[in-house]
């Protein structure tokens, strides 16, 4: 469970700092059996705050949770 917390707030603290994350993908746009033409588009995809402080609040709880219960 103290594992499963941490990786939570790590994951948290990133998505709040970065906001998202980015990635390429390349598409033909002419195929005429020899010749080939490829077209690279940038997508970004946005991490909403809310999901961090999410994220953060639930790995708080299972080390809090985590800890009383091994006791």
């Amino acid at each position: 469970m103290k594992i499963a917390g941490m990786l939570l707030i790590l994951a948290g603290v990133v998505a709040l700092i970065y906001g998202g994350f980015s990635y390429t993908s390349h598409k033909k746009a002419v195929d005429l059996g020899a010749i080939q033409i490829e077209r690279t588009e940038n997508h970004t995809l946005p991490v909403p705050p809310i999901l961090g402080i999410i994220a953060i609040a639930g790995g708080g709880c299972l080390l809090y949770f985590g800890a009383r219960r091994g006791r």
